[in-house]
């Protein structure tokens, strides 16, 4: 008999927004394909993201010849009112800057 996982047990602390916007702080000049492999996420996603991101504020694009370059408004406040005080810095700093994770590698070898 399959056991049934507990949907309680899928959450994260982190959004995919959060996640995304950590990453580019982390290498601003990442591929969205490659930030997509590293969030897990598809590059569809991603891009939603940026786009969201971007246009509340938080993300400023740059083109640097044929590659785009983020950075991150840290300025900008958080969105929900429980932590509007802290600003999108705070929480980089808090998740730590250092160099990006290693994208996850696919155990087949594919």
């Amino acid at each position: 008999m399959e056991e049934k996982s507990d949907p309680r047990t899928k959450w994260t602390f982190l959004t995919s927004h959060a996640r995304v916007l950590w990453i580019l702080a982390r290498d601003p000049g990442m591929r969205l394909r490659d930030v997509a492999e590293t969030c897990q996420l598809t590059e569809r996603a991603v891009q939603a993201i940026v786009a969201d991101l971007e246009a509340g504020g938080y993300l400023r694009r740059s083109r640097e010849g044929r590659r785009n370059r983020y950075e991150i408004a840290s300025e900008g406040r958080l969105r929900h009112p429980a932590e509007a005080r802290h600003t999108v810095g705070a929480l980089i700093a808090l998740l730590g800057a250092e160099a990006a994770p290693e994208s996850p590698k696919n155990p087949e070898g594919a």
